[in-house]
């Protein structure tokens, strides 16, 4: 099944107590202000918060009054983590049938809702049986669990793995002006072929977070492009992703509902050919290939 999702996501990670802890009312301001600006597609993985953001945006959610076909909600699993409240020792993967419909289920509990506009597997596992993590899939669809299933931070191989057994919708990858791999690896280009949604965690890169010469590099630049067209820094680097033609939409990781309203202008700027360029120039360091 196709979902549609808005131009940008709003990335709930650091919603929780990983950083911005959030009460309930201040989750169901931000769930409002989001959708007032045409955000209305919200990014979860059971593990946020350890284990404890989910459940943080539910009670938010509930408290918004917001109806539920008025959003879509994404959360992932898989990963067993050390942090939160379980008893793992090691950090690892599981995606055994009954590990993903049982961590599904918990989402639906935990976010205050029927069912999850799009499932994603976190991270790829050595040992993830696709006829397994198909069967999972489909019994969450036929129950209405899922309306759609898809993967974050896999490889075109591993996705063709998953998708011989079952559909997928999207491929959640780390793709910015920093890191550029996804657009010389073949990843996008898989995903144009295969019809599959890419969506891009950590959108703005280092740029503002490392000090190295690639950064130094397109800082320089983006004083330029700023100026050019009387956007912020981070509306031109989201602009730039969303340029390619893959059709990349943005996971802001942003707190503020002030600078996600702000973000939402990347979807009316189009850079000029030149400058497109010239941020991949200055992210490499040379003339492109």
């Amino acid at each position: 099944m196709d979902i549609t999702l808005s131009p940008i996501i709003a990335g709930a990670m650091n919603w929780g107590v990983w950083q911005a802890n959030f009460t309930t009312k201040q989750m169901a301001t931000m769930i409002h202000s989001c959708l007032d600006h045409g955000i209305s597609t919200f990014d979860h993985a059971d593990i946020y918060g350890g284990y404890t953001t989910e459940a943080d945006f539910g009670k938010g959610f509930a408290q918004s009054g917001i109806a539920r076909e008025k959003i879509q909600l994404i959360s992932k699993c898989g990963i067993q983590h050390t942090i939160g409240n379980r008893p793992t020792k090691i950090k690892h993967y599981d995606y055994s049938k009954e590990y993903i419909v049982w961590s599904a289920e918990n989402s639906l509990k935990f976010l205050q809702t029927e069912y999850l506009d799009l499932l994603l597997l976190h991270r790829p596992s050595p040992l993830m049986q696709p006829d397994e993590i198909a069967e999972a899939v489909e019994k969450l669809k036929k129950e209405g669990k899922i309306k759609a299933f898809g993967l974050s931070n896999f490889t075109n191989n591993q996705t063709d793995l998953i998708r011989s057994r079952t559909e997928v919708f999207g491929n959640q990858i780390e793709f910015s002006a920093t890191h550029i791999e996804p657009m010389l690896d073949g990843s996008l280009d898989y995903m144009m072929v295969n019809n599959i949604r890419p969506m891009a965690w950590s959108p703005i890169g280092s740029v503002f977070k490392e000090h190295n010469d690639q950064t130094h590099r397109l800082k320089l630049l983006m004083a330029e492009l700023v100026a050019k067209y009387e956007v912020s820094a981070d509306v031109v680097l989201l602009a730039w992703i969303m340029q390619h033609p893959a059709g990349v939409v943005p996971v802001s990781g942003s707190t503020s509902a002030e600078r996600l309203k702000n973000q939402m202008k990347a979807t009316q700027i189009k850079l000029d050919l030149e400058d497109w360029f010239a941020v991949w120039t200055e992210s490499i360091g040379n003339k492109v290939p």
